[in-house]
This record gives structure tokens, sequence and C-alpha cells, in this order.
């Protein structure tokens, strides 16, 4: 038997129910073991509370505390320093990672008139926003997609950017108005992805966990979690990042795009480099960045 620890929330359950499938369809009995984080149950601004590691220290206690066996995370909120003792088993396959708008009256965000209001919990995506200079007003928000998405319905709000990945899991997509193309915003790094937690000495889980990884996501989500960690930076910080593996002229490499939000404006550059060595791109645009500043 498989313990799958997961928060509560509708979309942790989602994506702990689609591990847990996965992993029933190889043959193994998996249990669902609900946990509940500080990011669930705090409604202050993200920052205040934490930042990084909010919405998975509690699972990262169960697993070291052998209550569970594996966690499943959304990446995007993993921190980007190792824990002692865990290990990431797998990633699988990757959602789209991009954001996306949910408007009024079905209105873009560039239909979006001047003032509009705008709600998002992200500093990256405010720092990005502010920077299309398209007049909106920006205002911090919290709350699961429900809560977010009837701050529109109600009228409260004349948007929201979200994860398209969420609301794809979700079934959720018919309510999306535009995607962003990450030209104007670049997605949060590892936004998209899952990882599997689980403890790096434990052979029979990783054993287990094998066949779900997929390596061209694993060196995407690396790169770009290792640009997060160079900077510095938490998940809380305005930093945009997206990397995916393409075929070059002499095999496949990797591309990773970023974005630094700074001074009220943003910085964007791009690097290449080898599939093998993910970390070495994420460090190589993250000084290329930090030059810049």
């Amino acid at each position: 038997m498989i313990r799958l620890g997961t928060r509560r929330s509708a979309l942790a359950t989602v994506q702990a129910n689609h591990i847990a499938d996965r992993l029933r369809a190889l043959g193994h009995e998996v249990e669902l073991v609900p946990i509940v984080t500080t990011g669930d149950t705090n409604r202050a601004p993200v920052e205040q509370i934490g930042g990084t590691g909010i919405f998975v220290s509690a699972l990262r206690d169960a697993l070291l505390a052998g209550e569970i066996d594996i966690a499943v995370h959304s990446l995007k909120d993993l921190p980007t320093t190792p824990e002692p003792g865990l290990t990431l088993g797998a990633i699988p396959e990757r959602e789209d990672p991009r954001d996306v708008l949910v408007a009024r009256d079905g209105l873009s965000l560039g239909e979006l008139p001047t003032g509009a209001l705008v709600g998002t919990g992200s500093a990256r995506r405010q720092a990005q926003l502010e920077a299309l200079g398209l007049g909106l007003e920006l205002t911090g928000i919290r709350g699961n997609v429900d809560t977010r998405i009837a701050m529109v319905t109600d009228g409260k709000l004349d948007a929201v950017v979200l994860a398209r990945a969420g609301l794809a899991r979700l079934g959720r997509l018919s309510e999306v108005t535009e995607t962003l193309d990450p030209i104007q915003v670049l997605p949060a790094p590892g936004q998209g992805a899952l990882g599997i937690e689980c403890r790096d000495d434990d052979d029979v889980v990783l054993k287990a966990l094998a066949p779900l990884e997929d390596p061209a996501v694993r060196a995407a989500v690396t790169a770009e979690r290792q640009l997060l960690a160079t900077l510095e930076a938490g998940c809380t910080a305005p930093v945009g990042a997206l990397a995916e593996v393409v075929e070059g002229e002499d095999g496949p490499e990797l591309w990773l795009r970023g974005a630094l939000g700074q001074d009220g404006g943003v910085r964007r550059l791009s690097a290449n480099g080898s599939v093998d060595d993910p970390r070495a791109v994420g460090r190589a645009l993250a000084h290329d960045l930090l030059e810049q500043t």
C-alpha cells in the first residue's frame, strides 16, 4: 500500500487522484491521506505568512515522520532548496504551463478598459502585467479557483489571472477568456508540472514511481527552478521562467526564457544549452539577468 499525502483543496485532490490512478493502473494499491497546510488555513497574503513552502511543509513533515509514502506537489509551490531525506521520485508529463485570463463579458487582456480591476496573488504576474502598460489596476487576492473566479462573476473584479493547468485539471477551461502568450507573461518556474516527493531511501516507492517520469519535463523544470534558486528568490518573487526541449542541429537542446521584475520594470532574456545539464542553463540565464540590474 502506497500512502499518498495531499492537501484538501479541490485542485490538490484532483492532482493526487490523477497520480493515484496512474499508480493503480500499474498494479499498486494507493490510499489518499489528507494533510492540512499553513497555506490552506491562513488567508493572509502569501508573502506575509512565509512565502515559499507554506503549501508543502506539512506534507514534508508527514513524509519524514513516515505517516505517508509520497506527496504530490504543484512544482511552482515547491521550494528550490532540497529537503534532507527527501527526493523528487518522479516528475510526470506537464500540463500547459501558461497563465490565463478569466474576464467579464468574455474580454481579452487587450480589450479590458483602462482602470479595469484585475486580481492576482502573484508578484510575478503583477510585475509583468504592469510592464505591458495597459493601464490596469492590479489587486492582490487569495483563495481557491472557485473563490477567485467568483470575484469576476459577482462583479467585484473585472478579471483574474490564473494558471491554465489548474483550470484544465478541474475541467473549467470553458471559463477562460484568453490564454496569455508567454511573450507577455512568462509563467512561474515549474508551473503546470507536478512533483512526486518521497523519502530518498525508499527504494520500493522509487521503483514504483519510475514509470511516471518524463525526462524532458524534468530537464525543463530543473532549468526553471535553478534560475529561481540562483536569483535567490522565493516563489513569491517576480520571476518568470519557461523552458522546453527542442530539436537542434545536433540533437535535443534546452531553451530557457526568463523574466525578472525589478525597479518597476521587467528584464527578459533567454539562453540555451545541453539537456543533460539543465542546472547550468538556469544558472547562466540567472547571471545574465543579474548583470543587467
